[in-house]
Protein backbone atom coordinates (compact mmCIF):
# COMPACT_ATOMS: atom_id res chain seq x y z
CA UNK A 1 0.00 0.00 0.00
CA UNK A 2 3.01 2.29 0.80
CA UNK A 3 4.07 1.78 -2.64
CA UNK A 4 0.63 2.20 -4.00
CA UNK A 5 0.28 6.11 -2.07
CA UNK A 6 3.81 6.71 -2.86
CA UNK A 7 3.16 6.28 -6.73
CA UNK A 8 -0.08 8.26 -6.58
CA UNK A 9 1.38 11.18 -4.97
CA UNK A 10 4.09 11.32 -7.67
CA UNK A 11 0.95 11.56 -10.21
CA UNK A 12 -1.14 14.23 -8.64
CA UNK A 13 -0.16 18.05 -9.25
CA UNK A 14 0.47 20.29 -6.57
CA UNK A 15 -2.76 21.71 -7.52
CA UNK A 16 -4.87 18.15 -6.97
CA UNK A 17 -2.39 17.31 -3.94
CA UNK A 18 -4.06 21.15 -2.47
CA UNK A 19 -7.90 19.72 -3.83
CA UNK A 20 -7.63 16.48 -1.89
CA UNK A 21 -6.21 18.12 1.45
CA UNK A 22 -9.28 20.60 1.55
CA UNK A 23 -11.45 17.33 0.73
CA UNK A 24 -9.73 15.31 3.67
CA UNK A 25 -10.14 18.14 5.73
CA UNK A 26 -13.70 19.05 4.86
CA UNK A 27 -14.45 15.00 5.80
CA UNK A 28 -12.74 15.05 8.79
CA UNK A 29 -14.90 17.87 9.84
CA UNK A 30 -18.29 16.50 8.88
CA UNK A 31 -17.53 13.36 10.70
CA UNK A 32 -16.81 15.41 13.49
CA UNK A 33 -19.73 17.18 13.64
CA UNK A 34 -21.71 14.45 13.04
CA UNK A 35 -20.21 12.74 16.58
CA UNK A 36 -20.81 15.33 18.38
CA UNK A 37 -24.55 15.63 17.07
CA UNK A 38 -25.04 11.71 18.35
CA UNK A 39 -23.66 12.99 21.45
CA UNK A 40 -25.92 15.93 22.13
CA UNK A 41 -28.79 14.01 20.62
CA UNK A 42 -27.72 11.01 23.40
CA UNK A 43 -27.70 13.34 26.27
CA UNK A 44 -31.04 15.00 25.65
CA UNK A 45 -32.41 11.69 25.50
CA UNK A 46 -30.53 10.21 28.57
CA UNK A 47 -31.50 13.02 30.91
CA UNK A 48 -35.16 12.97 29.48
CA UNK A 49 -35.21 8.88 30.07
CA UNK A 50 -34.08 9.32 33.61
CA UNK A 51 -36.94 12.40 34.26
CA UNK A 52 -39.24 10.01 32.05
CA UNK A 53 -38.46 7.11 34.45
CA UNK A 54 -38.80 9.04 38.22
CA UNK A 55 -42.13 11.17 36.88
CA UNK A 56 -43.55 7.38 35.54
CA UNK A 57 -43.76 5.95 39.19
CA UNK A 58 -46.41 8.89 39.98
CA UNK A 59 -47.77 8.82 36.55
CA UNK A 60 -46.92 6.46 33.48
CA UNK A 61 -48.54 8.26 31.16
CA UNK A 62 -47.07 11.68 32.00
CA UNK A 63 -43.76 9.93 32.31
CA UNK A 64 -44.08 8.62 28.58
CA UNK A 65 -44.92 12.23 27.51
CA UNK A 66 -41.74 13.66 29.50
CA UNK A 67 -39.84 10.89 27.51
CA UNK A 68 -41.84 11.77 23.57
CA UNK A 69 -41.56 15.52 24.31
CA UNK A 70 -38.01 16.10 22.81
CA UNK A 71 -38.58 13.89 19.64
CA UNK A 72 -39.91 16.39 17.20
CA UNK A 73 -36.79 18.47 17.77
CA UNK A 74 -34.41 14.97 17.73
CA UNK A 75 -36.33 14.08 14.12
CA UNK A 76 -36.11 17.99 13.09
CA UNK A 77 -32.07 17.71 14.13
CA UNK A 78 -31.81 14.74 12.46
CA UNK A 79 -33.54 13.80 10.22
CA UNK A 80 -32.49 10.27 9.42
CA UNK A 81 -33.05 9.20 12.98
CA UNK A 82 -36.83 10.51 12.57
CA UNK A 83 -37.65 8.83 9.58
CA UNK A 84 -36.04 5.59 10.93
CA UNK A 85 -37.62 5.96 14.41
CA UNK A 86 -40.79 6.41 11.95
CA UNK A 87 -40.87 3.02 10.54
CA UNK A 88 -39.91 1.22 13.43
CA UNK A 89 -42.46 3.07 15.38
CA UNK A 90 -45.24 1.84 12.34
CA UNK A 91 -45.91 -1.96 13.20
CA UNK A 92 -45.73 -0.51 17.42
CA UNK A 93 -47.87 2.42 16.85
CA UNK A 94 -51.28 0.29 17.94
CA UNK A 95 -49.87 -1.14 20.77
CA UNK A 96 -48.79 1.90 22.23
CA UNK A 97 -51.78 3.74 21.24
CA UNK A 98 -54.21 1.33 23.14
CA UNK A 99 -51.66 1.01 25.92
CA UNK A 100 -52.01 4.48 26.74
CA UNK A 101 -55.55 5.34 26.51
CA UNK A 102 -56.71 5.46 23.01
CA UNK A 103 -56.49 9.00 22.80
CA UNK A 104 -57.08 10.87 19.68
CA UNK A 105 -53.48 12.53 19.80
CA UNK A 106 -51.68 8.69 20.52
CA UNK A 107 -53.12 7.89 16.82
CA UNK A 108 -51.50 11.00 15.20
CA UNK A 109 -48.02 10.53 17.26
CA UNK A 110 -45.47 9.03 14.75
CA UNK A 111 -46.88 12.09 12.18
CA UNK A 112 -46.28 14.34 15.31
CA UNK A 113 -42.97 12.91 16.49
CA UNK A 114 -40.76 11.71 13.38
CA UNK A 115 -42.58 12.05 10.23
CA UNK A 116 -43.36 16.09 9.89
CA UNK A 117 -40.13 16.70 11.80
CA UNK A 118 -37.97 14.72 9.66
CA UNK A 119 -39.70 15.82 6.24
CA UNK A 120 -38.99 19.60 7.24
CA UNK A 121 -35.36 18.49 8.03
CA UNK A 122 -34.94 16.92 4.79
CA UNK A 123 -36.58 20.20 3.05
CA UNK A 124 -34.19 22.16 4.71
CA UNK A 125 -31.50 19.73 3.75
CA UNK A 126 -32.37 20.01 -0.05
CA UNK A 127 -32.90 23.68 -0.27
CA UNK A 128 -29.24 23.97 1.82
CA UNK A 129 -27.53 21.58 -1.10
CA UNK A 130 -29.83 21.97 -4.27
CA UNK A 131 -31.55 19.47 -4.31
CA UNK A 132 -34.45 18.41 -6.31
CA UNK A 133 -37.89 17.46 -4.06
CA UNK A 134 -39.98 16.19 -6.87
CA UNK A 135 -38.55 12.73 -7.23
CA UNK A 136 -39.37 11.11 -10.02
CA UNK A 137 -40.18 14.38 -12.03
CA UNK A 138 -42.60 12.63 -13.98
CA UNK A 139 -45.14 12.79 -10.61
CA UNK A 140 -45.25 16.44 -10.67
CA UNK A 141 -48.39 16.61 -12.67
CA UNK A 142 -50.21 13.91 -11.63
CA UNK A 143 -49.62 15.18 -7.86
CA UNK A 144 -50.75 18.93 -8.97
CA UNK A 145 -54.05 17.20 -10.56
CA UNK A 146 -54.61 14.96 -7.67
CA UNK A 147 -53.69 17.89 -4.75
CA UNK A 148 -56.24 20.62 -7.15
CA UNK A 149 -59.06 18.27 -7.44
CA UNK A 150 -58.66 17.52 -3.20
CA UNK A 151 -58.79 21.45 -2.56
CA UNK A 152 -61.96 22.06 -4.70
CA UNK A 153 -63.47 19.22 -3.19
CA UNK A 154 -62.22 20.79 0.55
CA UNK A 155 -63.50 24.46 -0.34
CA UNK A 156 -66.73 23.57 -2.27
CA UNK A 157 -68.16 20.00 -1.24
CA UNK A 158 -66.75 20.06 2.68
CA UNK A 159 -67.14 23.78 2.94
CA UNK A 160 -70.57 23.60 1.64
CA UNK A 161 -71.57 21.17 4.10
CA UNK A 162 -69.85 23.27 6.84
CA UNK A 163 -72.03 26.20 6.23
CA UNK A 164 -75.18 24.45 5.75
CA UNK A 165 -75.11 22.54 8.99
CA UNK A 166 -78.12 23.36 11.56
CA UNK A 167 -77.22 22.51 14.98
CA UNK A 168 -80.77 21.27 16.67
CA UNK A 169 -79.32 19.69 20.08
CA UNK A 170 -76.25 19.02 21.66
CA UNK A 171 -75.79 16.00 20.07
CA UNK A 172 -77.30 16.02 16.80
CA UNK A 173 -77.81 18.37 13.94
CA UNK A 174 -79.50 18.59 10.40
CA UNK A 175 -77.68 18.31 6.91
CA UNK A 176 -79.42 18.70 3.71
CA UNK A 177 -82.73 17.82 5.69
CA UNK A 178 -82.04 14.87 7.68
CA UNK A 179 -81.74 14.72 11.03
CA UNK A 180 -77.96 13.14 12.22
CA UNK A 181 -77.50 11.75 15.10
CA UNK A 182 -73.57 13.49 17.01
CA UNK A 183 -71.11 15.99 16.00
CA UNK A 184 -69.74 16.99 13.03
CA UNK A 185 -67.12 19.11 11.67
CA UNK A 186 -67.12 18.58 7.84
CA UNK A 187 -63.75 20.72 7.31
CA UNK A 188 -61.81 18.71 9.89
CA UNK A 189 -62.96 15.48 8.09
CA UNK A 190 -61.99 16.86 4.84
CA UNK A 191 -58.41 18.14 6.03
CA UNK A 192 -57.88 14.46 7.45
CA UNK A 193 -58.90 13.26 4.28
CA UNK A 194 -56.55 14.80 2.16
CA UNK A 195 -53.44 13.97 4.82
CA UNK A 196 -54.96 10.06 4.21
CA UNK A 197 -54.43 10.19 0.85
CA UNK A 198 -51.79 12.39 0.45
CA UNK A 199 -49.85 12.85 3.68
CA UNK A 200 -46.91 10.05 3.20
CA UNK A 201 -46.37 11.01 -0.74
CA UNK A 202 -43.39 13.05 0.66
CA UNK A 203 -41.76 9.90 1.71
CA UNK A 204 -40.44 9.31 -1.33
CA UNK A 205 -38.00 11.75 -1.46
CA UNK A 206 -37.38 11.66 1.80
CA UNK A 207 -36.39 7.75 1.64
CA UNK A 208 -34.57 8.35 -1.74
CA UNK A 209 -31.97 10.71 0.55
CA UNK A 210 -32.03 8.58 3.57
CA UNK A 211 -30.64 5.28 1.57
CA UNK A 212 -26.78 6.92 1.04
CA UNK A 213 -24.97 3.47 0.13
CA UNK A 214 -25.71 -0.25 0.22
CA UNK A 215 -24.88 -0.57 4.16
CA UNK A 216 -27.81 1.86 4.48
CA UNK A 217 -30.10 -0.12 2.25
CA UNK A 218 -28.96 -3.64 4.17
CA UNK A 219 -29.51 -1.89 7.27
CA UNK A 220 -33.06 -1.58 5.94
CA UNK A 221 -34.09 -4.60 5.10
CA UNK A 222 -32.55 -6.35 8.03
CA UNK A 223 -34.31 -3.80 10.36
CA UNK A 224 -37.41 -5.18 8.91
CA UNK A 225 -36.63 -8.42 9.15
CA UNK A 226 -35.99 -8.34 12.63
CA UNK A 227 -39.22 -6.28 13.25
CA UNK A 228 -41.48 -8.37 11.64
CA UNK A 229 -40.36 -11.61 13.47
CA UNK A 230 -40.60 -9.58 16.44
CA UNK A 231 -44.41 -8.45 15.74
CA UNK A 232 -45.22 -12.34 14.82
CA UNK A 233 -43.87 -13.65 18.32
CA UNK A 234 -45.84 -10.51 20.24
CA UNK A 235 -48.99 -11.81 18.26
CA UNK A 236 -48.11 -15.69 19.10
CA UNK A 237 -48.03 -14.76 22.61
CA UNK A 238 -51.09 -13.07 22.10
CA UNK A 239 -52.79 -16.20 20.89
CA UNK A 240 -51.68 -18.41 24.04
CA UNK A 241 -52.45 -15.73 26.28
CA UNK A 242 -56.07 -16.16 25.06
CA UNK A 243 -55.86 -19.47 24.19
CA UNK A 244 -54.77 -20.50 28.18
CA UNK A 245 -57.70 -18.16 29.28
CA UNK A 246 -55.27 -15.40 30.85
CA UNK A 247 -56.74 -13.00 28.74
CA UNK A 248 -61.16 -13.46 28.19
CA UNK A 249 -62.76 -14.14 25.43
CA UNK A 250 -65.70 -12.41 23.06
CA UNK A 251 -67.79 -14.81 24.51
CA UNK A 252 -67.60 -13.62 28.10
CA UNK A 253 -68.90 -10.02 27.59
CA UNK A 254 -70.87 -10.45 24.52
CA UNK A 255 -73.54 -12.23 22.74
CA UNK A 256 -75.46 -12.54 19.56
CA UNK A 257 -74.14 -10.83 16.42
CA UNK A 258 -71.58 -9.31 18.71
CA UNK A 259 -69.79 -12.44 18.55
CA UNK A 260 -69.13 -12.39 15.71
CA UNK A 261 -67.29 -8.52 16.02
CA UNK A 262 -63.73 -7.20 16.95
CA UNK A 263 -64.19 -5.65 20.25
CA UNK A 264 -61.50 -3.62 22.21
CA UNK A 265 -63.22 -4.69 25.77
CA UNK A 266 -61.44 -8.20 24.96
CA UNK A 267 -57.47 -6.68 24.38
CA UNK A 268 -54.87 -8.99 24.99
CA UNK A 269 -51.30 -7.70 25.74
CA UNK A 270 -50.33 -5.80 22.43
CA UNK A 271 -52.21 -4.37 19.50
CA UNK A 272 -56.00 -3.24 19.61
CA UNK A 273 -59.34 -4.78 18.96
CA UNK A 274 -59.92 -8.40 18.50
CA UNK A 275 -62.36 -11.21 17.98
CA UNK A 276 -62.42 -14.74 19.95
CA UNK A 277 -64.99 -16.27 20.12
CA UNK A 278 -63.87 -20.30 20.70
CA UNK A 279 -67.27 -21.77 20.89
CA UNK A 280 -68.25 -20.37 17.83
CA UNK A 281 -64.71 -21.29 16.02
CA UNK A 282 -64.04 -17.50 15.36
CA UNK A 283 -60.66 -15.94 16.13
CA UNK A 284 -59.31 -12.37 14.29
CA UNK A 285 -55.97 -11.58 16.03
CA UNK A 286 -54.28 -7.26 15.69
CA UNK A 287 -51.08 -8.61 16.25
CA UNK A 288 -49.48 -5.06 17.23
CA UNK A 289 -51.95 -3.53 15.22
CA UNK A 290 -55.33 -1.40 15.89
CA UNK A 291 -57.25 -3.70 14.07
CA UNK A 292 -57.03 -7.22 12.89
CA UNK A 293 -57.25 -6.24 9.55
CA UNK A 294 -54.63 -3.87 9.63
CA UNK A 295 -52.56 -7.13 11.04
CA UNK A 296 -53.40 -9.30 7.96
CA UNK A 297 -52.40 -6.21 5.34
CA UNK A 298 -49.00 -6.01 7.45
CA UNK A 299 -48.84 -10.05 7.46
CA UNK A 300 -48.70 -9.40 3.51
CA UNK A 301 -46.64 -6.13 2.99
CA UNK A 302 -43.97 -8.19 4.86
CA UNK A 303 -44.54 -11.48 2.61
CA UNK A 304 -42.66 -9.37 0.15
CA UNK A 305 -40.31 -7.01 1.87
CA UNK A 306 -39.33 -9.97 3.41
CA UNK A 307 -38.53 -12.47 0.36
CA UNK A 308 -37.03 -9.30 -1.35
CA UNK A 309 -34.52 -8.85 1.58
CA UNK A 310 -33.53 -12.45 1.34
CA UNK A 311 -33.28 -12.79 -2.61
CA UNK A 312 -30.87 -9.80 -2.28
CA UNK A 313 -28.90 -10.86 0.92
CA UNK A 314 -25.18 -12.47 0.77
CA UNK A 315 -25.20 -13.22 3.92
CA UNK A 316 -25.92 -16.66 5.35
CA UNK A 317 -26.57 -15.17 9.06
CA UNK A 318 -28.84 -12.88 7.75
CA UNK A 319 -30.58 -15.53 4.88
CA UNK A 320 -31.62 -17.38 7.52
CA UNK A 321 -33.17 -14.56 9.63
CA UNK A 322 -35.23 -13.02 6.24
CA UNK A 323 -36.15 -16.74 5.95
CA UNK A 324 -37.57 -17.22 9.92
CA UNK A 325 -39.45 -13.23 9.16
CA UNK A 326 -41.02 -15.21 6.28
CA UNK A 327 -42.07 -18.50 8.30
CA UNK A 328 -43.19 -16.37 11.20
CA UNK A 329 -45.36 -14.44 8.81
CA UNK A 330 -46.90 -17.74 7.32
CA UNK A 331 -47.50 -18.98 10.75
CA UNK A 332 -49.08 -15.71 12.00
CA UNK A 333 -51.84 -15.85 9.48
CA UNK A 334 -52.60 -18.98 10.55
CA UNK A 335 -53.12 -18.92 14.26
CA UNK A 336 -54.07 -15.23 14.01
CA UNK A 337 -57.06 -15.89 11.56
CA UNK A 338 -56.40 -13.68 8.85
CA UNK A 339 -58.26 -14.93 5.78
CA UNK A 340 -57.31 -12.94 3.59
CA UNK A 341 -53.31 -13.02 4.10
CA UNK A 342 -53.87 -17.11 5.03
CA UNK A 343 -55.10 -16.86 1.10
CA UNK A 344 -52.43 -14.11 -0.45
CA UNK A 345 -48.95 -14.67 1.27
CA UNK A 346 -48.76 -18.06 0.13
CA UNK A 347 -49.68 -16.74 -3.55
CA UNK A 348 -47.66 -13.97 -3.35
CA UNK A 349 -44.20 -16.11 -2.34
CA UNK A 350 -44.90 -18.73 -4.98
CA UNK A 351 -45.47 -15.46 -8.00
CA UNK A 352 -41.81 -14.09 -6.45
CA UNK A 353 -40.33 -17.69 -6.24
CA UNK A 354 -40.85 -18.19 -9.52
CA UNK A 355 -39.67 -14.54 -10.89
CA UNK A 356 -36.30 -14.45 -9.06
CA UNK A 357 -36.23 -18.19 -9.59
CA UNK A 358 -35.60 -18.07 -13.15
CA UNK A 359 -32.14 -16.01 -12.91
CA UNK A 360 -31.10 -18.17 -9.94
CA UNK A 361 -32.35 -21.72 -9.62
CA UNK A 362 -30.68 -22.65 -6.46
CA UNK A 363 -33.05 -19.93 -4.89
CA UNK A 364 -36.24 -21.36 -6.13
CA UNK A 365 -35.20 -24.77 -4.76
CA UNK A 366 -34.50 -23.78 -1.39
CA UNK A 367 -37.66 -21.72 -0.98
CA UNK A 368 -39.29 -24.29 -2.01
CA UNK A 369 -37.86 -26.64 0.01
CA UNK A 370 -38.66 -24.41 3.27
CA UNK A 371 -42.12 -23.62 2.57
CA UNK A 372 -42.60 -27.04 1.82
CA UNK A 373 -41.21 -27.92 5.31
CA UNK A 374 -43.09 -25.23 6.75
CA UNK A 375 -46.34 -26.68 5.78
CA UNK A 376 -45.75 -30.61 6.55
CA UNK A 377 -44.62 -29.34 9.87
CA UNK A 378 -47.92 -27.22 10.40
CA UNK A 379 -50.20 -29.96 8.90
CA UNK A 380 -48.58 -32.99 11.29
CA UNK A 381 -48.52 -31.12 14.63
CA UNK A 382 -51.49 -28.86 14.18
CA UNK A 383 -54.11 -30.32 11.65
CA UNK A 384 -57.05 -29.32 13.23
CA UNK A 385 -56.00 -25.98 13.28
CA UNK A 386 -54.87 -26.06 9.89
CA UNK A 387 -58.17 -27.56 7.91
CA UNK A 388 -59.98 -25.10 10.20
CA UNK A 389 -58.49 -22.15 9.39
CA UNK A 390 -58.56 -23.59 5.52
CA UNK A 391 -62.47 -24.34 5.96
CA UNK A 392 -62.95 -20.69 7.33
CA UNK A 393 -61.59 -19.10 4.48
CA UNK A 394 -63.37 -21.14 1.93
CA UNK A 395 -66.73 -20.26 4.01
CA UNK A 396 -65.70 -16.47 3.81
CA UNK A 397 -64.98 -16.82 -0.07
CA UNK A 398 -68.05 -18.78 -0.81
CA UNK A 399 -70.36 -16.57 1.37
CA UNK A 400 -68.92 -12.87 0.01
CA UNK A 401 -66.94 -13.59 -3.19
CA UNK A 402 -64.70 -10.60 -3.75
CA UNK A 403 -65.39 -9.78 -6.89
CA UNK A 404 -68.84 -9.87 -6.36
CA UNK A 405 -68.10 -7.70 -3.15
CA UNK A 406 -66.15 -5.07 -5.53
CA UNK A 407 -68.74 -4.89 -7.91
CA UNK A 408 -71.08 -4.46 -5.62
CA UNK A 409 -69.42 -1.69 -3.96
CA UNK A 410 -68.87 0.11 -7.29
CA UNK A 411 -72.57 0.08 -7.97
CA UNK A 412 -73.35 1.41 -4.61
CA UNK A 413 -70.50 4.33 -5.42
CA UNK A 414 -71.72 5.50 -8.22
CA UNK A 415 -75.54 5.11 -8.07
CA UNK A 416 -75.07 7.68 -4.97
CA UNK A 417 -72.72 10.05 -6.70
CA UNK A 418 -71.98 12.89 -9.58
CA UNK A 419 -69.71 11.03 -11.65
CA UNK A 420 -67.79 13.74 -12.31
CA UNK A 421 -67.08 16.06 -8.51
CA UNK A 422 -68.41 12.63 -5.98
CA UNK A 423 -70.84 13.46 -3.58
CA UNK A 424 -69.52 12.88 0.18
CA UNK A 425 -66.91 15.34 -0.13
CA UNK A 426 -63.22 15.08 0.64
CA UNK A 427 -62.91 12.29 3.53
CA UNK A 428 -66.52 11.11 3.60
CA UNK A 429 -65.35 7.23 2.93
CA UNK A 430 -62.32 7.55 5.04
CA UNK A 431 -62.41 5.10 8.64
CA UNK A 432 -60.15 7.38 10.22
CA UNK A 433 -62.35 10.44 10.00
CA UNK A 434 -65.17 9.12 12.11
CA UNK A 435 -64.59 10.51 15.36
CA UNK A 436 -64.91 14.11 13.59
CA UNK A 437 -68.25 13.78 11.59
CA UNK A 438 -70.40 10.71 9.76
CA UNK A 439 -69.05 8.57 7.13
CA UNK A 440 -69.77 6.57 4.93
CA UNK A 441 -68.92 2.61 5.46
CA UNK A 442 -66.88 1.72 2.11
CA UNK A 443 -64.67 -1.32 2.54
CA UNK A 444 -63.24 -1.12 -1.16
CA UNK A 445 -60.60 1.69 -2.37
CA UNK A 446 -61.50 2.87 -5.45
CA UNK A 447 -64.89 3.10 -4.65
CA UNK A 448 -64.17 5.04 -2.18
CA UNK A 449 -62.02 7.79 -4.13
CA UNK A 450 -64.86 7.95 -6.35
CA UNK A 451 -67.34 8.75 -3.51
CA UNK A 452 -65.08 11.31 -2.07
CA UNK A 453 -63.87 13.00 -4.95
CA UNK A 454 -65.60 11.88 -7.94
CA UNK A 455 -64.35 10.49 -11.13
CA UNK A 456 -62.10 13.23 -12.14
CA UNK A 457 -60.39 12.50 -8.49
CA UNK A 458 -60.04 8.91 -9.29
CA UNK A 459 -58.62 9.55 -12.32
CA UNK A 460 -55.85 11.92 -11.10
CA UNK A 461 -55.11 9.01 -8.31
CA UNK A 462 -55.13 6.19 -10.80
CA UNK A 463 -52.29 8.75 -12.82
CA UNK A 464 -50.32 8.91 -10.06
CA UNK A 465 -49.86 5.63 -8.97
CA UNK A 466 -49.19 4.63 -12.75
CA UNK A 467 -46.16 7.01 -13.30
CA UNK A 468 -45.19 5.57 -9.96
CA UNK A 469 -45.76 2.20 -11.66
CA UNK A 470 -43.62 3.04 -14.05
CA UNK A 471 -41.17 4.81 -12.70
CA UNK A 472 -40.13 2.13 -10.46
CA UNK A 473 -40.35 -0.30 -13.41
CA UNK A 474 -37.81 1.88 -15.11
CA UNK A 475 -35.23 2.23 -11.91
CA UNK A 476 -34.98 -1.77 -11.47
CA UNK A 477 -34.78 -2.86 -14.98
CA UNK A 478 -31.61 -0.02 -15.27
CA UNK A 479 -30.14 -1.78 -12.07
CA UNK A 480 -26.99 -4.67 -13.33
CA UNK A 481 -26.29 -5.59 -9.19
CA UNK A 482 -27.66 -9.46 -9.30
CA UNK A 483 -28.67 -9.03 -5.62
CA UNK A 484 -30.11 -5.12 -5.92
CA UNK A 485 -31.71 -6.18 -9.39
CA UNK A 486 -33.54 -9.30 -7.34
CA UNK A 487 -35.25 -6.69 -5.03
CA UNK A 488 -36.16 -4.32 -7.58
CA UNK A 489 -38.46 -6.80 -8.84
CA UNK A 490 -39.69 -8.13 -5.74
CA UNK A 491 -40.67 -4.01 -4.61
CA UNK A 492 -41.91 -3.55 -8.21
CA UNK A 493 -44.27 -6.14 -7.97
CA UNK A 494 -45.14 -5.08 -4.37
CA UNK A 495 -45.90 -1.65 -5.69
CA UNK A 496 -47.85 -2.94 -8.87
CA UNK A 497 -50.04 -5.06 -6.73
CA UNK A 498 -50.43 -2.18 -4.05
CA UNK A 499 -50.85 0.40 -6.73
CA UNK A 500 -54.28 -1.46 -8.55
CA UNK A 501 -55.47 -3.09 -5.62
CA UNK A 502 -59.05 -2.23 -4.27
CA UNK A 503 -59.88 -4.70 -2.20
CA UNK A 504 -60.39 -2.75 1.82
CA UNK A 505 -58.48 0.30 2.27
CA UNK A 506 -55.35 -0.84 2.30
CA UNK A 507 -53.70 2.56 1.45
CA UNK A 508 -55.54 4.76 3.88
CA UNK A 509 -54.07 3.27 6.92
CA UNK A 510 -50.76 1.73 8.55
CA UNK A 511 -48.97 0.14 7.78
CA UNK A 512 -49.27 -0.36 4.09
CA UNK A 513 -49.95 3.82 3.84
CA UNK A 514 -46.08 4.14 5.04
CA UNK A 515 -44.68 1.43 3.35
CA UNK A 516 -46.29 1.99 -0.13
CA UNK A 517 -44.28 5.21 -0.19
CA UNK A 518 -41.35 4.20 1.65
CA UNK A 519 -40.20 1.30 -0.70
CA UNK A 520 -41.12 3.40 -3.81
CA UNK A 521 -38.35 5.91 -2.70
CA UNK A 522 -35.79 2.39 -2.05
CA UNK A 523 -36.70 1.57 -5.41
CA UNK A 524 -36.28 4.44 -7.02
CA UNK A 525 -32.26 4.60 -4.86
CA UNK A 526 -31.53 1.28 -6.65
CA UNK A 527 -30.18 2.55 -9.38
CA UNK A 528 -27.71 5.47 -7.76
CA UNK A 529 -26.58 2.80 -5.71
CA UNK A 530 -25.73 0.15 -8.61
CA UNK A 531 -23.54 2.97 -9.83
CA UNK A 532 -22.23 4.11 -7.08
CA UNK A 533 -21.41 0.76 -6.24
CA UNK A 534 -19.83 0.11 -10.12
CA UNK A 535 -17.38 3.11 -9.46
CA UNK A 536 -16.17 1.60 -6.16
CA UNK A 537 -15.12 -1.86 -8.02
CA UNK A 538 -13.39 0.31 -10.77
CA UNK A 539 -11.58 2.42 -8.26
CA UNK A 540 -10.26 -0.77 -6.51
CA UNK A 541 -9.44 -2.50 -9.64
CA UNK A 542 -7.36 0.74 -10.56
CA UNK A 543 -5.45 0.38 -7.36
CA UNK A 544 -4.86 -2.82 -7.74
CA UNK A 545 -3.36 -2.41 -11.03
CA UNK A 546 -1.57 0.05 -9.64
CA UNK A 547 -0.19 -1.44 -6.85
CA UNK A 548 0.64 -4.54 -9.35
CA UNK A 549 2.14 -2.16 -11.56
CA UNK A 550 4.42 -0.62 -8.97
CA UNK A 551 5.72 -4.34 -7.73
CA UNK A 552 9.45 -5.30 -8.80
CA UNK A 553 10.28 -7.72 -11.91
CA UNK A 554 11.18 -10.03 -9.22
CA UNK A 555 7.73 -9.86 -7.24
CA UNK A 556 5.19 -9.62 -10.45
CA UNK A 557 6.80 -13.36 -12.12
CA UNK A 558 7.05 -14.71 -8.61
CA UNK A 559 3.32 -13.44 -8.20
CA UNK A 560 2.47 -15.10 -11.63
CA UNK A 561 4.53 -18.24 -10.77
CA UNK A 562 2.06 -18.52 -7.80
CA UNK A 563 -0.81 -18.10 -9.88
CA UNK A 564 -0.16 -20.42 -12.54
CA UNK A 565 0.91 -23.06 -9.72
Amino acid sequence: MSNSSSLNKKQLTPQERRQRQREITRQREAEREAREKVRNIGLVVAVCAILAFMLSQINPILGLALFAAPMPLLSLWNWRLGLWLLLLYVPLGGTVTYSLGQNAILQLAKDIAFYIPALLGVVLMCRQKGLNLVIPKSMMVPVLALLGVCLFHLAVVNGGQASSIVQVTADSYLLDGKLVEGKDNPLGVGLLGLKVLMGYIPLIPATYYLIRNKNDFFWLLRMQSAVTILCCVLCLVQYLLLLKGVCKSTEEFAEGASLFKASIEARCFVGGSLLYSPGQGVIRLPGTFVAPWQWGWFLISSAFICFAAYASESNPFWQIIHLSAIGSSIAACLFSGQRVALILVPVILVTLTLATGMADWRRLLRVGAAVAVGAMFLWFMYPDLVMDRMQNSMDRWNASPPTEFISSQFKSAWNSVNPLIGKGGLGRATNSATTLGWTQFLETYYPKLLYEIGLLGLLAFLALVTVVVVATFRAWRSVRDPRLRTYGLCMWVFVLFISYNTYYYPLDVDPVAVYYWFFTGVVLKLPELDRASRLEEERLAQEAGQLAASRSPRARLRASRLKST
